[in-house]
């Protein structure tokens, strides 16, 4: 198989698995088994941008709307809780460092947390059943929401977005202003750490080889497929619950598994 076709195919499921709460990182390791080329940690890391750009895009008017209110006290209430969620996730990730934390390097890490986090999702919403839903992110949603992005960085395979979610719902916020305040907060917090990554690879290349066309190919396909899956999730949730990706990551979360103790 062509470089290139790896490449595109990376990228589209980078691009449609990113923000939805299914876990990227484990359809990343089901694909890595059966496509020829792997690429590395550096690529995988920055084509997230291409993600972050269809949010971007999608949220366009939200983001205008707050930016150019910021001196509206509910505009600039917004905007600080999304900064102390940031900040909690940038304080919690400096921790990490310092104690230098490495991630895990085999599948079966991923496979658990995708599992588990699809058993979460199904005993979240149905304890959420007739109970009524806020649309008011408070201080402490938007501190345990930042603190739920350092679970997700510690155990892959949790979802960054799915972690994110998931905490916002058990603490009572609605579907909707769930995934806004939850996909907003995505944008600083991957694009911080895309920047560390390139950063860091043009400090540091060791051994790595990031060529510049598959790295922009990658990127596009993320964006474009990313701004497809974010659009079609924003419609589902309007009249859907969050079951079925619970199902999904059950389902997905077995296979990984399967795959990890396949001789």
């Amino acid at each position: 198989m062509n470089e290139w076709v790896v490449v595109a195919l990376l990228g589209i499921i980078e691009g449609i698995t990113e923000f939805l709460p299914v876990s990227s990182t484990g359809h990343m390791l089901i694909a890595e088994q059966w496509l020829p080329y792997r690429q590395t940690d550096t690529f995988l890391v920055v084509i997230q941008s291409g993600a972050v750009a269809a949010v971007v895009l999608v949220f366009k008017d939200r983001l205008t709307q707050l930016l150019s209110g910021w001196r509206e006290a509910p505009a600039r209430d917004y905007l600080l809780k999304l900064g102390a969620a940031f900040l909690v996730t940038a304080a919690g990730g400096l921790v990490l460092k310092k104690l230098n934390f490495e991630l895990p390097q085999t599948a079966m890490p991923v496979g658990v947390a995708t599992l588990v986090g699809g058993v979460l999702f199904l005993a979240v919403e149905r304890w959420l059943r007739g109970r009524a839903a806020s649309d008011n992110v408070t201080w402490r949603m938007a501190a345990l929401i930042g603190a739920a992005q350092l679970v997700a960085a510690v155990f892959p395979g949790t979802s960054r977005s799915g972690a994110t979610i998931l905490i916002a719902l058990a603490m009572g916020l609605s579907r909707t202003v769930a995934i806004e305040f939850s996909f907003l907060l995505g944008v600083p917090t991957l694009l911080a750490a895309g920047a560390l990554k390139g950063v860091s690879y043009l400090r540091h290349p060791g051994g790595e080889v990031v060529h510049g066309s598959l790295l922009a190919l990658g990127l596009l396909l993320s964006a474009l497929t990313a701004f497809a899956s974010v659009t079609w999730l924003l419609r589902y949730v309007r009249s859907h619950t969050f079951e079925g990706f619970g199902w999904y990551r059950i389902v997905l979360g077995v296979v990984v598994l399967l795959l990890a103790w396949w001789p």
